[in-house]
């Protein structure tokens, strides 16, 4: 063997390939290429180097955005990055108008925006060519195994054992702690309005109000008030963190980078209460929080699957309807806190935009405080049920008519499989990511009389439930719709109703009241103002 390799470099020579390369060597035109080559300065290397990448970019854009409309040309590599860093609503408004698919092109990421109802309906209907993406910094924060990334059967499954958490029973266990925090926090307003001597925007407020509520509902008193705080105040940087396009990778001291160690916290505290929770559902507690729920499931069908290892009798044994697996603290802290990061940003929005909207229409707010004085038969400090939910005809068509008036959330990414022929002359390139939207079918004249207009009769004595039945994509269609959407507005009906009975509020319009700032999800651009007294 040693006589066959060359002991100067190793290699097995090769008498074929050597005349091979003789004979290019030899040629004029080759030699004077490496010898231009060889004379360039790295400077000069480089350069066309990077001209060669820009002109790639630019290339695989305009072939990836095809037929459909977009820029002609994008700034290299970045393109509208600083714009995404800064969305405003009008660039939005003015995207949607540009045609029923549009494009551009960030860094790596490809992005298909489809604007009609039906463009984007397509796309939530469509699982077999797309999945949920939410944005780039989502499974970074979330996790790239947390069960909303899950895709066909097993997300199927999974979103089966959680669908009993949100029965109509499911949900009137909430209920009690809901109005606990809000009987807290309407105290606190009238305080902070008291101490501030005027006008402040309560934007803020209602962002921690909403978190409080959240906690509640999905871990209980298992959390402190202390943490609920915590997670007020550093959910905001979970929030800025997930812009529509970032920049790929975390960077300390960056927004993404922020934002995850502020989603490390949630999910620590989110596990220490899996553990307690698991404790108190042993030892026979009742339920009375999402998470409670989940775990007394989960030790029911640990408890069957043991019975039927063992041989013991069945008799009597009822088997759960879903066989859930044994998920550890961190699965289900990981899992709870997809809840919050669903709920928490839409509902702060829904919740300004009420208090806002409400002030400036008494006519609604009358008939909502008179509603809701009447199925509490006068007594305004009456418990909340379900049955009186039920009966809120009027406040829940409140709710309904300013989801469609305000949708929290604009769009919802989704990114493309396999290649998707959403239309017959296009085709989205697998990878990208395809943006189904919701504002543009939400106001849709041949749907809803005068669009541009709130009016609750919308949903009281109109047409609008029927009629807007494929218009009202607030929630999402198809296999991942929203799970908690029924949860969501009993919440809100229950809050602007209790808030009638209590308090008294003004709003201090400004020149910026009626326009939208983009923060995730939409918000009054001067963070909604107002001074808030209490009832008689």
């Amino acid at each position: 063997m040693a006589s066959i390799v060359n002991p100067s470099n190793g290699s097995f020579p090769s008498p074929l390939a050597d005349a091979k390369v003789a004979q290019i060597v030899g040629q004029s035109h080759i030699d004077g290429l490496i010898s231009q080559i060889s004379q360039l300065s790295p400077w000069a290397i480089v350069l066309t180097i990077l001209a060669l990448l820009v002109t790639y970019d630019q290339i695989s854009y305009i072939w990836q955005k095809g037929s459909i409309v977009g820029p002609a040309w994008k700034i290299p590599f970045i393109g509208p990055f600083l714009e995404s860093v800064n969305p405003k609503f009008e660039e939005y408004c003015a995207k949607w108008a540009s045609g029923e698919l549009s494009c551009v092109s960030v860094f790596h990421k490809f992005v298909v925006i489809a604007s009609t109802r039906d463009m984007s309906r397509k796309v939530f209907n469509s699982p077999g060519f797309v999945k949920p993406c939410v944005v780039d910094a989502a499974h970074k924060l979330l996790g790239p195994t947390n069960w909303v990334f899950l895709d066909g059967k097993a997300h199927v499954d999974f979103r089966k054992g959680l669908n009993g958490l949100f029965t109509r029973q499911a949900l009137g266990t909430y209920l009690p702690g809901q109005e606990e925090v809000y009987n807290v926090y309407f105290e606190r307003f009238l305080r902070v309005s008291k101490e501030a001597k005027g006008p402040m925007p309560f934007m803020p407020e209602f962002r921690e109000v909403m978190c409080a509520v959240s906690c509640r509902t999905f871990v209980g008193h298992y959390i402190s008030d202390q943490a609920i705080k915590k997670i007020a105040d550093d959910y905001y940087n979970i929030t800025a963190a997930l812009e529509l396009v970032n920049f790929p990778i975390i960077l300390p001291f960056t927004k993404t980078w922020y934002g995850k160690k502020a989603a490390e916290m949630v999910l620590e505290e989110f596990a220490k209460c899996a553990a307690k929770s698991k404790v108190r559902m042993a030892a026979g507690g009742e339920i009375t929080c999402i998470m409670d729920g989940w775990v007394k499931s989960i030790l029911e069908c640990n408890e069957y699957r043991k019975r039927h290892e063992q041989g013991l009798s069945m008799d009597g044994v009822e088997k759960p309807t879903h066989m859930l697996r044994n998920f550890t603290d961190y699965e289900i802290s990981q899992t709870v806190f997809t809840f919050l990061f669903a709920s928490q940003d839409a509902t702060s929005s829904a919740c300004t935009w009420l208090f806002q909207i409400m002030a400036q229409r008494p006519d609604v707010l009358d008939k909502i405080r008179e509603e809701n004085l009447r199925v509490r038969d006068g007594d305004r400090d009456a418990p909340i049920t379900m049955e009186m939910l039920d009966e809120m005809k009027y406040t829940r068509g409140a709710v309904r008519e300013l989801l469609r008036y305000r949708p929290p959330v604009l769009m919802v990414p989704y990114l493309a499989k396999k290649a998707f022929p959403i239309t017959d002359t296009y085709t989205v390139p697998k990878g990208a990511m395809v943006i189904p939207t919701v504002w543009p079918a939400l106001r849709d004249p041949e749907v809803y009389t005068n669009p541009d207009m709130y009016d609750p009769d919308r949903y009281v004595t109109g047409d609008a439930e029927v009629k807007g039945a494929k218009n009202f994509l607030v929630f999402g269609t198809g296999p991942h719709y929203c799970l908690g959407q029924v949860y969501a507005q009993n919440n809100l009906a229950l809050m602007i109703g209790k808030a009638a009975m209590h308090l008294d509020w003004v709003h201090h319009p400004t020149p910026r009241s009626e326009e939208i700032k983009v923060f995730a999800t939409i918000f009054p651009m001067d963070d909604c103002p107002l001074t808030f007294t209490k009832r008689p």
